[in-house]
């Protein structure tokens, strides 16, 4: 009886999700958003995981392998997150919006912030690459946020919510 009652509560705790995460879409969604992907990034989906962290002033995405040995996908991912880094850092946003569609959440406020508005870097990682978005407008957080928020619902097979995958140390 007592095994069975930490089995219970194992899988509850194991399947419950925060509050504030992104609830997957439908597999239509999924298939359309995965199909759009495959035009704007060059990295396979199914050998690669993103990881969507909110932090207290934006949040870091993250795009690794899922084969560490992999050099080809994490050279892909490299090359796609550069490209996209540079395009964002000019408030160009239209990868997003090809893949997610123009009624993405969070997407219209990031694509009328002012230069400088919103600190985007990018850092490669071992297994892939990162960029780490941070705003100090209220406003421009809370796009971020709902923004990661619709990209780990719209990307939910290929993608995780958190700090999974540790590299390097971000602001909170």
């Amino acid at each position: 009886m007592i095994k069975l009652l930490f089995i219970t509560v194992g899988l509850a705790l194991f399947t419950t999700l925060p509050a504030d995460a992104a609830e997957k879409a439908d597999e239509k969604r999924l298939d359309e958003v995965a199909a759009r992907g495959s035009h704007v990034m060059p990295f396979d989906l199914e050998k690669t995981t993103h990881i969507f962290t909110k932090t207290t002033h934006g949040g870091v995405q993250q795009v690794i392998a899922n084969n560490k040995s992999d050099s080809e996908q994490i050279n892909l991912i490299r090359i796609h997150l550069t490209e996209i880094y540079s395009q964002f850092r000019q408030g160009d946003f239209s990868n997003p919006e090809k893949i997610h569609g123009a009624a993405m959440p969070g997407l219209a406020e990031l694509k009328t912030a002012k230069a400088g508005q919103i600190k985007i870097e990018y850092q490669e990682l071992p297994d892939g690459a990162e960029i780490t978005y941070s705003a100090q407008d209220k406003k421009l957080k809370h796009a971020l946020h709902q923004w990661f928020d619709a990209q780990l619902s719209d990307h939910a097979r290929h993608a995780l919510p958190g700090h999974s995958h540790h590299h390097s140390k971000h602001p909170q």
